[in-house]
């Protein structure tokens, strides 16, 4: 049994991919990153960066006690070794499945994310930052549109890398504003999204958080539990 500490981010989203594709039983641990439970401290012990998504496997590989793992590009990486899918085997295979998760977990993942920081949420407009992550969006998208040009899947067969990616291409409205279909400038990594998203397991791994989600209202309370960064008490 593997304990996901879980709320509805496109990371956690990653996640809940993966383990509705593969099977493996799992039971959710909702952390309300909204209110700041992500900062107690029997989640610290999990996941001492205070993010979701973290896991706990009780079954681990080497059979021994219980382990932990943090980092959502990590997890996917040890849930595939684990299982022995959605990973070749083969060196070249899996080394071309890895750059391209490091690629969405350094670039595609913080992109997009200060782009609806900036763009959203930041309290005061800046045209400069949200300039600046627009484009850089932008760039990263096109970045994946020329690498899905002549192929279906982002390395080789279906894999970790596709399930990365997929978590943060829903948010796609919301980095690229103003678009009524942000992917249609993109048009393979608008079929490949189509694509991945109508698997069974895409609709499963998004009905896991119908029954979380963040407050509709941005209030101080969010605000603080969110962007702890921003109020140095909450960081420590």
């Amino acid at each position: 049994m593997i304990n996901l500490y879980y709320w509805p981010t496109p990371n956690g989203h990653k996640i809940t991919m993966f383990l509705e594709e593969s099977g493996l039983p799992y039971r959710l641990v909702p952390v309300n990153i909204g209110t700041g439970e992500q900062f107690k401290p029997d989640f610290l012990a999990i996941s001492p960066n205070n993010r979701m998504p973290a896991i706990v496997d009780h079954s681990p590989m080497d059979g021994a006690a219980p382990i932990s793992v943090f980092e959502s590009g990590a997890i996917l990486l040890y849930l595939a070794q684990k299982i022995e899918q959605f990973i070749p085997a083969s060196v070249r295979g899996s080394t071309e499945v890895v750059e391209w998760l490091f690629w969405q977990v350094a670039g595609l993942g913080p992109m997009a994310g200060q782009n609806h920081h900036f763009s959203r949420y930041a309290p005061e407009k800046i045209p400069y930052a949200i300039e600046r992550y627009v484009k850089e969006t932008n760039r990263l998208y096109g970045v994946l549109n020329r690498r899905l040009a002549d192929r279906e899947f982002v390395a080789g067969d279906y894999s970790i890398a596709d399930m990365s990616a997929w978590g943060w291409l829903q948010r796609a409205s919301r980095v690229l504003p103003g678009e009524a279909d942000p992917l249609s400038p993109f048009p393979n990594l608008k079929r490949w999204f189509e694509t991945i998203d109508a698997r069974p397991a895409a609709a499963r791994a998004r009905a896991v958080g119908k029954d979380h989600a963040f407050k509709k209202e941005m209030d101080e309370e969010t605000r603080r539990a969110l962007f702890p960064s921003n109020y140095p008490a909450m960081a420590k």
